[in-house]
């Protein structure tokens, strides 16, 4: 005989997983990986070298970076006509801090976390 758990006992987690869906999906992309890593050996980059870098159209570009951007991967600072890009350091090391670890680690096995 199966014991059902009433439902009033089911509790929703208490973290809100939406925040971090979207940045790892930011990272589930080849191309993006590639811009975040160039960005990363470049620092503050043109969008009009990007191109270049990662031979691909700005349209694209444009696509990948603002899924980069969205996520709070990276930030977007506007001169003129022309926008430059770099990585956002406080949410890349956020990614697999302490905080994320304390998420994805029971308690009693994971001495110090949090």
């Amino acid at each position: 005989m199966k014991k059902e758990i009433p439902v009033s006992v089911v509790a929703e987690p208490a973290v809100s997983f939406d925040v971090y869906e979207q940045k790892f999906k930011a990272l589930a992309d080849q191309k993006r990986l590639q811009i975040l890593y160039e960005l990363c050996q470049r620092g503050n980059t043109c969008v009009c070298d990007l191109t270049d870098i990662v031979d691909m159209p700005q349209s694209k570009l444009s696509y990948h970076l603002k899924i980069l951007l969205d996520a709070g991967l990276i930030t977007k600072e506007t001169k003129g006509t022309w926008s430059y890009y770099e990585l956002n350091p406080t949410e890349i090391s956020a990614l697999l801090s302490e905080q994320l670890c304390c998420i994805f680690r029971p308690i009693d096995k994971s001495p110090g976390c949090c």
